[in-house]
């Protein structure tokens, strides 16, 4: 079973980095038991990214105002909402998921997300927050918890 660790920002907009700087703080830790991919792609460009992967781990940041700064959010893509126009994403994984299913291109059946929420994904060449900055570690270990537990589930298996 294939797995695929995918983080998503863009690390020139403050907040928006954390996805990123947790796939490269994480890739050396689970290398032989995932793919780690850093990326500041969105919408349907990531269906090429996921497709082939039996599992995945998708690390974003979020901007709800529900939460604090910082604060991690782990969801299934079961309970991921749709993605309502207008948005820079343009279609969200859910959306992917059924154009990859009927496209027959192999999306991922086990989906996790780690979001976080931010203070400032806009400010390009801004800072990191500091509680944002403070989640990476925290990210970075339970991504790789959840690999080790995949893993040890296939060896099983």
């Amino acid at each position: 079973m294939r797995t695929l660790v995918l983080g998503l920002g863009n690390e020139l907009a403050a907040d928006d980095a954390v996805g990123v700087l947790v796939a490269r703080a994480a890739r050396e830790r689970i290398a032989d038991a995932a793919d780690v991919v850093a990326s500041s792609a969105s919408g349907m460009a990531l269906i090429e990214l996921l497709a082939g992967y039996d599992r995945a781990i998708v690390v974003d940041s979020i901007q709800t105002g529900r939460n604090p700064p910082g604060t991690i959010t782990e969801l299934e893509l079961e309970q991921i909402g749709r993605v309502v126009a207008p948005s820079l994403h343009q279609a969200g994984l859910p959306e992917m998921a059924a154009v990859a299913e009927r496209l027959g291109l192999g999306f991922p059946s086990e989906t996790r997300v780690l979001a976080v929420e931010v203070l400032d994904p806009y400010t390009l060449g801004g800072a990191m927050s500091t509680p944002v900055a403070a989640a990476v570690d925290e990210l970075a270990r339970r991504i790789c918890n959840r690999v080790e537990r995949w893993a040890s589930e296939q060896t099983r298996t």
